[in-house]
């Protein structure tokens, strides 16, 4: 998987961490740059810490799987990206609501609930030998920029772009899925 594959990747994960935050930025009364750090780091770090864990998970059933593991990451990340797309489509507001307090045990749980889609990631990561270390660095920092971001646009904007940015995810992560399945098959 090239850098940009993997950039596309990095953005795509970003962006229920993205929707979030924009729910945040959208009910703060005024920009707190602190509080905007702060649920960028949560969704950064878990963002980098779930493909982590579902690479290691990967690797431990890798051997019983590689004639198929291009399916595998196909389906995963087809799964993945379908997720994203019906629930952008859906036009609904985020779980867990939006509120102006910064609420660290609510903000942990939407880092785990939005990052779930990164540890299938991670699996699929394993099955094509990426290097996970460079992978899961630039997946953090990219999510962390773009949460950091969707604070800043959701104080200034509001919901608009929530569900494009979820709609948008879903679709780039099913046509990576598509384009490794075609790799693999030799179709690309």
């Amino acid at each position: 998987m090239g850098f940009l594959e993997l950039l596309l990747v990095a953005v795509s994960l970003s962006m229920d961490a993205f929707a979030v935050s924009l729910c945040k930025g959208l009910n703060m009364r005024k920009l707190n740059i602190r509080h905007a750090g702060v649920i960028a780091l949560f969704f950064g770090g878990f963002q980098a810490i779930m493909p982590l864990i579902g690479w290691f998970l990967g690797k431990q059933f890798a051997q019983y799987i590689t004639s198929f593991d291009h399916w595998i990451a196909f389906a995963l990340l087809a799964f993945v990206g379908g997720k994203m797309l019906v629930e952008g489509i859906k036009n609904e507001p985020e779980e867990g609501g939006c509120d102006d307090k910064l609420d660290l045990k609510e903000l942990f749980i939407l880092a785990i609930a939005t990052s779930i889609d990164a540890l299938a990631v991670g699996i699929s990561f394993a099955f094509l030998q990426v290097q996970i270390l460079p992978s899961i660095i630039l997946i953090g920092i990219t999510t962390y920029i773009l949460s950091f971001v969707g604070v800043v646009v959701g104080n200034r904007f509001g919901f608009k772009f929530q569900n494009k940015a979820e709609i948008a995810g879903g679709i780039v992560l099913m046509l990576i899925g598509v384009n490794i399945l075609f790799e693999h098959l030799g179709i690309l």
